[in-house]
């Protein structure tokens, strides 16, 4: 059990650098600095110059490698050798989007952002592999490790969707949640293989208190990308320069998503005081209220300095570290009253 244990822990830590390359991502503007999906320009190591991207004679071609004409994207058919003068027959327009810029700091960005992805679904393959030495004695981790698995799968085609689509808000807030689900399935695995006696145990009071800021904390984090939205759309128009504009004539959303950080603060302020009161001495608290004031400190930050780098990154990965901790306080110590039986 101890080694399952360590391998999840593994993986979350993986899954949570993912979160942060994807928003480092969407910071540099870098989503689509490869248009095509699961390679990049069809190359599996992508190109750094854009000349690479040019057409060739008497060159080796293979199948869905892609080159850029006339601004637009175009990919092989299948492998062959060009000949002196381009052959359209050879070739097939890119039809999922029209997007056909070259930026190498884009693309090495969102490349890394992959090989970042392509870990985190390896280390979920061998947590899987390793449930199966449980599947006898604890059915549920072995279940869950599966579910993990078809998750982190799904999440996979859904980052195929958001490139497909040419980065709709739609679909990357629907990629955002899908991560989050992932994380509370792997917290549960944590959960279920944790070892150790818990000394303490908590009311159904603060129980419910911490089920209220999950939900208040999904609430903050769908606002926080409609926020994301609007950010984006400012980043784009003033070319990812002017940062003191980027927050003019801002939205109800974006009012909603500030004020509403008041009630997460009120809540999780409770759930302290009253575990103080009850002497529980749980780590999980604390950390959850230190990052909520980081990530109080980093929301300042950003409206007032003009979004610094990486804030946004950070800002995100605080969230979803918070709320990933949460459920795994809640799973816990619950599993300690007997009101969950694994």
């Amino acid at each position: 059990m101890n080694s399952l244990h360590k391998t999840t822990i593994i993986s979350i830590i993986i899954v949570y650098l993912v979160i942060l390359a994807g928003g480092i991502v969407r910071m540099t503007g870098s989503g689509m600095g490869c248009p095509d999906w699961p390679k990049c320009f069809g190359f599996l190591i992508p190109p750094t110059e854009r000349s690479q991207l040019d057409w060739k004679s008497n060159f080796d071609y293979n199948k869905n490698q892609i080159i850029i004409i006339d601004e637009k994207l175009f990919y092989a058919n299948s492998s062959f050798k060009s000949k002196d003068k381009f052959n359209s027959y050879n070739w097939s327009k890119y039809t999922k989007h029209d997007y056909s810029k070259f930026n190498v700091y884009h693309t090495w960005i969102e490349y890394i952002n992959r090989l970042i992805g392509a870990l985190a679904g390896l280390s979920v393959l061998i947590l899987f592999f390793v449930s199966l030495k449980f599947i006898k004695t604890r059915k549920l981790i072995s279940a869950l490790s599966f579910l993990a698995l078809i998750a982190i799968l799904f999440q996979a085609w859904l980052g195929k969707t958001v490139v497909d689509s040419n980065l709709t808000a739609n679909t990357i807030t629907v990629h955002m949640l899908m991560a989050i689900v992932l994380l509370f399935i792997l917290f549960s695995i944590l959960a279920f293989s944790n070892t150790k006696k818990l000394k303490f145990k908590i009311s159904k009071n603060i129980s419910l208190l911490v089920l209220l800021s999950l939900g208040l904390l999904l609430i903050q984090i769908i606002t926080g990308t409609e926020v994301r939205k609007f950010i984006d759309i400012k980043m784009e128009l003033f070319n990812y320069i002017e940062k003191e504009k980027w927050i003019e004539n801002i939205t109800s959303t974006f009012s909603f998503h500030r004020s509403f950080s008041w009630s997460i603060i009120i809540v999780n302020s409770v759930i302290y005081f009253k575990a103080i009161k009850i002497g529980l001495k749980s780590k999980l608290i604390y950390i959850v209220n230190f990052l909520i004031f980081l990530q109080i400190i980093s929301g300042i930050i950003m409206y007032y300095f003009n979004f610094p780098f990486t804030s946004q990154p950070i800002h995100l990965l605080i969230s979803t570290l918070i709320i990933g901790i949460q459920f795994y306080f809640l799973l816990l110590y619950n599993i300690s009253n007997n009101a969950i039986k694994i």
